[in-house]
């Protein structure tokens, strides 16, 4: 049981935190992180925002995670998984890629704005619940150094490190490099995407041998036709990973393409 000077340091520390984040909240008051909507709390959206995000539930594809009309009752795959399938075991996202969601990818991605990073780092463990078990590291899709000098951070990297945070499980950041740059995917085709990024992507030389065995979580913000992840995933299995399984914050799904 803590002394007298204890508890009394204890709750001195814990007013003192107190007024700092109080004194906190009126240089920068909680507001919501989609439309600034003033709230009571850091970290959140509004009632507003939050039904605006479009998240994926189930019954979902066991192998891409993307949402089925209707639940059997037992594991399930979709025509687009027994047609094309992945690198990867399995996949899933947080939400369409649509609505608050695509708003909140593109503050992040495009504006440099991070102060969501708390809300992912939840949206994405409770998305990879049934992945988690078992996974021995986070591993972000890589940018190439022309577009990480240019945007000064990798996207997929900052949500791997909350995701970690969060999780306890380690990050890795370093162990797949992109050693080529591509071009931008939007409006291309499923073909046209795999031939972009195919040999885009590497072990770094000084992690060989650092996957034989092991699972990897694989951590994307978007994923669209998932020729990325595929690509990453079969570097991961030829370098001896056991198991690579992909994690984003949105898919592009029928839904997202068909919502504003």
């Amino acid at each position: 049981m803590p002394s007298r000077a204890g508890r009394l340091a204890q709750s001195a520390t814990a007013a003192f935190r107190g007024a700092f984040a109080a004194c906190g909240d009126l240089i920068v008051p909680p507001c919501c992180l989609v439309c600034r909507t003033r709230l009571g709390a850091h970290h959140l959206l509004c009632p507003a925002c939050w039904r605006d995000v479009h998240f994926i539930r189930p019954p979902l594809c066991d192998v891409l995670g993307i949402p089925l009309p209707f639940d059997t009752g037992g594991r399930t795959v979709s025509a687009a998984a027994v047609a094309h399938p992945p690198a990867y075991d399995r996949a899933r996202a947080v939400a369409h890629y649509s609505g608050a969601m695509r708003t909140l990818v593109h503050q992040l991605k495009y504006a440099d704005q991070h102060d969501a990073r708390t809300l992912f780092g939840r949206w994405l463990a409770e998305a990879c619940r049934e992945l988690l078990p078992g996974v021995d590291v986070i591993v972000p899709v890589p940018l190439s150094r022309l577009r990480l000098l240019r945007r000064q951070f990798n996207q997929a990297a900052v949500l791997a490190g909350e995701l970690s945070r969060q999780t306890g499980v380690p990050m890795d950041a370093l162990v797949l490099t992109r050693i080529r740059s591509t071009r931008s995917q939007v409006g291309m085709t499923r073909d046209q995407r795999r031939r972009n990024v195919a040999g885009a992507f590497r072990i770094a030389a000084r992690k060989r041998g650092s996957l034989k065995g092991r699972n990897v979580l694989l951590v994307d913000d978007v994923v669209t036709t998932g020729a990325t992840v595929d690509a990453c995933a079969r570097t991961l299995e030829r370098a001896g990973a056991a198991r690579v399984d992909v994690l984003a914050l949105a898919l592009v799904t029928n839904e997202a393409l068909a919502a504003p």
